[in-house]
């Protein structure tokens, strides 16, 4: 039985970007037509490699600095999300260069939060896996700050639930502006904690 299904849910590529160095001020990504991607993710990449050092966000789980497996090589925004973070800055776009995007995915709801596990696939089978949730930092804000002076202070607030995912890749190929990628989802429901004890 399949344990991830094919829904009729695509999203359309309208961005692509690489960032070359780490923590740059302001943010520095180079925009791309396309992206060879391979189980490390897009190499010479700031974010690539099959594996990182553990950084805050996990700090729970692992000291920090600690190499761990990367499931952070790509960092996904939904068009739409990007669209409303910018109307509440008060601007009428924002460039996803500034937040260090690596792909921009149009047409997709709630993009923010697809849940873990769920495979985005291209045209040529190329198949990124959702790690989780992206959080907003202060890296973007203050590279929005730079450009738009005034506008870059709230974007912490203001990209909340909205910063988009992080993803790793499954499958190797090539993503291009304008590939459709279709939305995979696994098949189990939401967990329950209570649900052994409901059995």
């Amino acid at each position: 039985m399949p344990a991830l299904v094919p829904t009729e849910f695509t999203g359309r590529v309208t961005w692509l970007g690489r960032v070359p160095h780490r923590n740059a001020k302001p943010i520095e990504t180079q925009a791309l037509t396309e992206m060879t991607l391979g189980f490390g993710g897009l190499e010479g990449e700031v974010h690539a490699g099959r594996t990182r050092p553990s950084c805050e966000r996990v700090t729970a789980q692992h000291p920090k600095g600690t190499e761990i497996a990367n499931t952070r090589q790509l960092s996904l925004v939904g068009a739409e999300e990007l669209a409303r973070i910018a109307a509440t800055l008060g601007l009428e776009t924002i460039d996803p260069a500034w937040l260090g995007a690596s792909v921009v995915i149009a047409g997709l709801p709630d993009f923010s939060h697809l849940p873990p596990s769920a495979r985005l696939q291209g045209p040529d089978g190329c198949t990124l896996v959702v790690d989780m949730q992206n959080r907003p930092c202060q890296f973007p804000a203050m590279t929005i700050e730079a450009a738009r002076p005034g506008h870059g202070k709230a974007f912490k607030i203001a990209a909340k639930g909205l910063r988009g995912i992080m993803a790793w890749v499954e499958r190797p190929g090539i993503l291009r502006r304008g590939d459709a990628l279709r939305l995979h989802l696994p098949d189990q429901r939401a967990w329950r904690p209570q649900a052994g004890k409901d059995a």
